[in-house]
């Protein structure tokens, strides 16, 4: 494994914080010219510390503000049931994220919706027609504590 320097976690603990930096904002906050925080945020996107730069958007304002944690259950899992749920798992746009557990459920589903009917539908027209489904336990968040997306460096 890579040893990152304290620059390279400089850089890294700016972007998470705003990502929309220019090299020379970004090379003031670390203390260095633009030249060397240009190349080294360019070969730490290279080496994959930084997978991409993305917007948060505001999901009520989007009507997506329901929130909802699916706790997924196979009726059985193998590589070919799990390739098989993942693939389908991934064309479906309401689940933001889905993690593969362990546990009492195989998988845990982030879900956004613009309300219950619309995840009502979602589970009855596109979970449902998913073969291998033995179980789903929904969680509907009714407020959100914290929501870091940074890692602690």
């Amino acid at each position: 494994m890579e040893t990152l320097d304290e620059i390279d976690l400089q850089i890294l603990r700016t972007l998470q914080k705003n990502a929309k930096l220019t090299t020379k904002e970004l090379a003031d906050a670390v203390h260095l010219t633009p030249t060397p925080v240009f190349e080294r945020q360019k070969r730490l996107e290279r080496r994959g510390y930084i997978k991409k730069y993305v917007a948060v958007l505001d999901a009520e304002k989007l009507n997506r503000g329901l929130l909802v944690f699916c706790k997924v259950k196979l009726n059985q899992i193998n590589h070919a049931m799990a390739d098989a749920f993942t693939r389908r798992i991934m064309r479906i746009p309401e689940v933001t994220e889905c993690y593969n557990t362990s546990g009492a459920y195989d998988y845990l589903l982030k879900v956004r919706a613009a309300n219950m009917q619309q995840y009502q539908q979602f589970v009855l027209n596109k979970l449902g027609e998913i073969e291998n489904i033995a179980s789903i336990e929904s969680t509907f968040v009714m407020g959100e504590v914290k929501q870091d997306y940074g890692l602690n460096l």
